[in-house]
């Protein structure tokens, strides 16, 4: 039996997926779609965008790691809200947080299949990164 899929979504955060692209398989659908909102604008990414990321990203952060705050099923849709905390290449004795996210997923097969998330730049006023602690629910 697999993952729920509660456990798939903050599963594949948590994984290591950014040093390892072949982490991917286990947890996204080989036709999987991601609908990302960011600081930056706007990406309609595929299973391949998402690998090349991950590449992308394992040579800007020596760690990253997400801590998750709010992790939600609704029938086959999961949501999660985290932030990721990295550790660069340039520094990695500082680990800082990068980014606040939610993200909607819609599970199939025991793989994410669409994605819909939002996302936005981490500041280290207290008040702000309290609320991402992490709530039962």
């Amino acid at each position: 039996m697999g993952l729920s899929d509660k456990k798939l979504v903050e599963a594949f955060y948590k994984s290591d997926f950014y040093k390892n692209p072949d982490e991917i398989k286990n947890f996204l659908h080989p036709e999987a779609e991601l609908y990302w909102n960011s600081s930056a604008g706007f990406n309609k990414m595929n299973f391949e965008d998402i690998t090349r990321l991950s590449v992308g990203m394992s040579q800007s952060f020596e760690t990253l790691r997400a801590e998750v705050s709010h992790l939600l099923r609704d029938k086959d849709q999961v949501t999660i809200r985290w932030t990721y905390h990295i550790r660069t290449v340039e520094n990695p004795e500082e680990e800082i947080p990068l980014a606040h996210f939610i993200a909607i997923w819609k599970v199939e097969d025991g793989k994410m299949m669409k994605g819909y998330q939002i996302s936005q730049p981490a500041d280290e006023n207290p008040e702000n990164l309290s609320s991402f602690l992490a709530t039962k629910f």
